[in-house]
């Protein structure tokens, strides 16, 4: 062997100030040293004057690929969570409403109705939502506790556990998107920039200070209590991210583009009846959409966003109209683009697969968190109405569960001719939401395959094996290669 020959090495770097590293690793690519040396140079020279040249004045965007955060986002709410994660490029987990209680961690009430008689409606609504959740949920576990006894080999608390989990997978229905809940992830920075951005830019003023808590949360220290526990010291008092957070801001193009065309929309489709749930006809579970002309799926996909109607009752109005009216709706959503904004979501199309899901929230929540598929949900509503989940009815516990849907849904309807933002918070997952999944083959085998198994939400289930019946209704010879578990065959027991 030659003496010089270099020696294979394979090392693993500590955590480092997310800034530092990202720093440290452009070095490392861009120069001969070793990852010690490049480590070294990045610790005596300055990361910020490296960031302010080469990602904010030369777009070396890929560069923040290469630092990494743990964010925690603590007593938020559901729908905040939501919106946390629309992230395509997003690692975390939120707090499950499967395995506790989250009746007793309050609601969030918007500050626009704090004080006011407005406030006293909304609370209503929630009080009565936490009421029944807790009412039904003793019943219920009783209910599964006798139709599913505790095998021999299992733990007691194994058990108790599961039966509790499934329980709350019925009851958690009533919950509102108010509910709090802690939401914890592991982003680079770059993913962290698009977030801030994106969040500042929300119309909803929830969202709007997550963004500014975020900002500044990247200027200081981050919580080191490992560190302190194991007895560090240095590097405790370096903030996260400071040059990414002086530089985030709102965007004009994300603040307006979605306004801009639900304005639009409303005008453009005045007379079509797509805003009257009574044209829309029968609303399936999960529509395949067949491939069609990519121009008429972008105008279809920018219209669908901000209505309500069904993908393919709009396509239907859309493949009717001229040149000119196409491009119009494409001219609105690209109206207050800038130079560097990208373009928006609903822009993405060509995928092989275009499936239509109109579900429960609390089930899409669940099926939202998949990334290698592009999602267009349309906002949360009450006119799609609400599931009712079969074991209420296999309890007999569905009429109290259906008495306090309907009177929720008349009091939001009521809430909203006063305040839209508090009637969205109180929403229950109950209700439906339309959501257009555009994906390839891989990604649709795979959520066939894991959503349907016996361990899921009945809710996903059946959704997941609609999608691998539809496919290969279609596509015979590729849906036989799917595999899926149809939702009659259950296993309460197993987790």
């Amino acid at each position: 062997m030659s003496a010089d020959r270099p020696t294979r090495r394979v090392i693993a770097v500590a955590p480092m100030p997310p800034e530092k590293s990202a720093y440290a690793l452009a070095r490392y690519s861009r120069s001969p040293d070793s990852i010690e040396s490049s480590i070294k140079w990045v610790h005596g020279h300055s990361s910020e004057k490296f960031w302010e040249q080469f990602y904010f004045d030369y777009g070396h965007a890929s560069i923040a690929d290469l630092g990494h955060v743990i964010i925690c986002f603590e007593d938020i709410t559901e729908l905040a969570a939501i919106r946390l994660e629309d992230e395509p490029v997003w690692d975390g987990q939120a707090k499950s409403s499967r395995y506790q209680n989250f009746a007793s961690s309050g609601w969030y009430v918007p500050d626009a109705i704090h004080g006011s008689e407005t406030e006293g409606t909304y609370q209503g609504i929630l009080r009565s939502l936490g009421e029944v959740y807790r009412l039904l949920h003793e019943p219920l576990t009783k209910f599964l506790s006798d139709r599913e006894p505790r095998p021999e080999p299992m733990k007691p608390a194994d058990y108790q556990r599961t039966i509790a989990a499934r329980a709350f997978d019925v009851t958690r229905y009533l919950l509102p998107l108010a509910s709090r809940t802690n939401v914890g992830q592991v982003v680079s920075i770059r993913t962290l920039e698009k977030q801030i951005t994106r969040l500042l830019s929300s119309q909803l003023p929830e969202l709007r200070m997550i963004g500014e808590d975020l900002k500044d949360a990247c200027q200081r220290p981050p919580v080191n209590v490992w560190g302190e526990l194991s007895g560090q010291t240095a590097g405790l008092n370096e903030p996260m991210a400071p040059t990414l957070a002086r530089h985030a801001k709102a965007n004009e193009y994300q603040a307006t583009v979605y306004t801009d065309l639900a304005r639009y929309a409303k005008e453009a489709l005045r007379g079509t009846g797509l805003d009257q749930p009574s044209s829309w006809g029968t609303q399936e579970p999960v529509d395949l959409i067949e491939p069609h002309d990519p121009l008429d799926e972008t105008v279809a996909t920018l219209l669908y966003r901000v209505s309500q109607a069904p993908y393919r009752r709009i396509l239907t109005v859309v493949r009717d109209w001229s040149e000119k009216q196409k491009q119009d709706t494409i001219g609105v959503a690209l109206g207050t683009r800038g130079p560097y904004d990208e373009l928006i979501k609903e822009f993405r199309s060509g995928y092989a697969f275009t499936f239509d899901v109109l579900m429960d929230i609390g089930g899409w929540r669940d099926m939202h968190r998949h990334r290698r598929c592009q999602q267009i949900q349309q906002n949360f509503t009450t006119v799609h109405g609400y599931d009712v989940p079969p074991a209420l009815v296999q309890a007999g516990l569905d009429g109290e569960y259906r008495q306090a849907m309907d009177a929720v849904q008349a009091d939001i309807d009521r809430l909203r001719k006063v305040s839209a933002e508090a009637a969205l918070y109180a929403i229950p997952f109950g209700f439906k939401v339309r959501c257009l999944f555009k994906m390839d083959f891989a990604e649709a085998e795979y959520i066939a395959k894991l959503r349907s198994g016996v361990k899921g939400h009945w809710s996903y289930r059946t959704i997941a094996w609609l999608m691998k019946q539809k496919l290969a209704g279609r596509h015979p010879v590729l849906g036989a290669y799917m595999q899926a578990t149809s939702p009659d065959i259950e296993d309460t027991l197993t987790r």
